[in-house]
């Protein structure tokens, strides 16, 4: 029941500062294209700036991480936008796309549901089992963009989301600590941006070797 009254008590200002990321990841896993993407990051770019901090401290102190956050999503839709569209796949290949996308589907959701059903159980105070919920359903989505949308350019942004989410969950999980800890704030940022930084990067040898589509992967001999 307190994980419950933890959302029916929020208010609506505060909820739409929580949801903004993870409604930004459901279009791009929604609607296809490169601009819908683009989008998405530019939302995520404002959630970063505007959402509540996940460890409850002052805003002006965690400013510079959320704005380097703010930066990444930037800097990732700049580069989903710019790069030079692929053809469709043809009709086999979205059917198989259709199965793919039921399997992340159901792995995503089922994956969700348990952490929740855990997080639940663990009795935390409202601000905290609101911002360790919104953290896992950010990975959850961050897994089903990987396997929805089959294009491996715009899996940076599933990467991201994962990221960014694995981020708010730490620091979640750091407000429980006493002493604070004193790991680097930016460490989940920096693996995140390798990562994305490696996935554009592998988008585009694909695209120059003939198409970025996951399934024709099987075509080019790296």
């Amino acid at each position: 029941m307190h994980f419950l009254d933890a959302w029916t008590r929020l208010d609506p200002t505060e909820f739409a500062r929580l949801m903004l990321a993870p409604a930004c990841v459901m279009l791009s896993i929604a609607l296809p294209g490169r601009r819908v993407s683009g989008f998405a990051c530019l939302g995520l770019a404002i959630a970063a700036l505007i959402a509540p901090d996940a460890g409850g401290e002052p805003y002006l102190s965690t400013l510079f991480t959320r704005m380097m956050w703010a930066v990444l999503w930037l800097a990732l839709g700049a580069a989903i936008t710019r790069v030079p569209p692929d053809p469709d796949p043809d009709s086999a290949l979205r059917r198989g796309g259709v199965e793919s996308g039921a399997v992340g589907f159901s792995l995503g959701l089922a994956l969700f549901t348990l952490l929740v059903a855990a997080l639940a159980r663990a009795d935390l105070d409202e601000h905290l089992s609101r911002e360790a919920s919104c953290a896992l359903l950010l990975i959850s989505l961050g897994l089903i963009h990987l396997l929805v949308r089959r294009h491996v350019l715009r899996a940076a942004l599933a990467f991201a989301a994962l990221g960014f989410g694995l981020d708010r969950l730490v620091r979640s999980a750091e407000a429980q600590q006493l002493p604070p800890p004193t790991a680097d704030e930016l460490a989940v940022w920096l693996a995140t941006a390798i990562a994305v930084a490696l996935v554009v990067r592998i988008a585009r040898l694909r695209q120059a070797g003939g198409g970025a589509w996951v399934n024709r992967a099987h075509d080019l001999h790296d």
